[in-house]
């Protein structure tokens, strides 16, 4: 080989390399944009993580649990009675609480001697609410309460009745300061799964 063949193949190998090490980085890259364009619009506009805090929605739900919240479904569709929710608080917006929604837009929702009764116009003489998902069955709902809910407006309880500030407390929520619902619970491991579906559609 002569002098002038092993200079240019001198040359060659860290022009390869260069070449190598730049399709590399386009790779990462493609892979990182990719990941940014798929995950943050899943987690901004989709889903978004929520820990529990607190006892109010005990046994159901417990303190720390980690529950993925989705945040589009009521776009497309109303907040239905049964669902667990995530909102902000109406009176300090910078806090989020988790409850259980009981009484729909345009209903009144009457609390008496420990029992729910909802009137609507498909049920003008009132119906009282069943809730397998309270334990134990049959727990009374403290408070007398009658109240009638606007266009926009859903009557909300903590499944731990004793012990949640809900809509006895501070009245209706408005739909704007619901996030979502709780569809999945991540963690504990030993409770991970899909919230289970109480609402009316679901024949529970």
């Amino acid at each position: 080989m002569s002098q002038d063949e092993q200079n240019e193949q001198k040359m060659a190998v860290p022009f390869l390399s260069a070449g190598g090490l730049r399709r590399d980085v386009w790779e990462i890259f493609k892979i990182l944009l990719i990941s940014f364009v798929i995950v943050v619009p899943i987690r901004y506009f989709l889903v978004q993580p929520f820990i529990v805090r607190g006892a109010s929605m005990e046994p159901n739900f417990e303190d720390q649990e980690y529950l993925i919240i989705d945040e589009i479904s009521y776009y497309f569709r109303n907040p239905e009675r049964g669902e667990t929710i995530v909102f902000r608080y109406p009176r300090d917006p910078r806090q989020y609480f988790i409850k259980r929604i009981i009484g729909l837009p345009g209903e009144r929702v009457e609390i008496a001697d420990g029992k729910i009764k909802i009137y609507n116009v498909e049920r003008r003489d009132g119906f009282l609410i069943e809730e397998p998902y309270l334990v134990p069955e049959g727990v009374m709902t403290g408070l007398a309460i009658n109240v009638q809910l606007g266009k926009d407006e859903f009557f909300v309880l903590g499944d731990n009745r004793v012990a949640s500030s809900d809509s006895r407390i501070w009245g209706p929520l408005k739909k704007d300061f619901i996030t979502g619902r709780a569809i999945f619970r991540a963690w504990p491991l030993t409770r991970f799964g899909i919230v289970p579906d109480y609402t009316e559609s679901s024949g529970l």
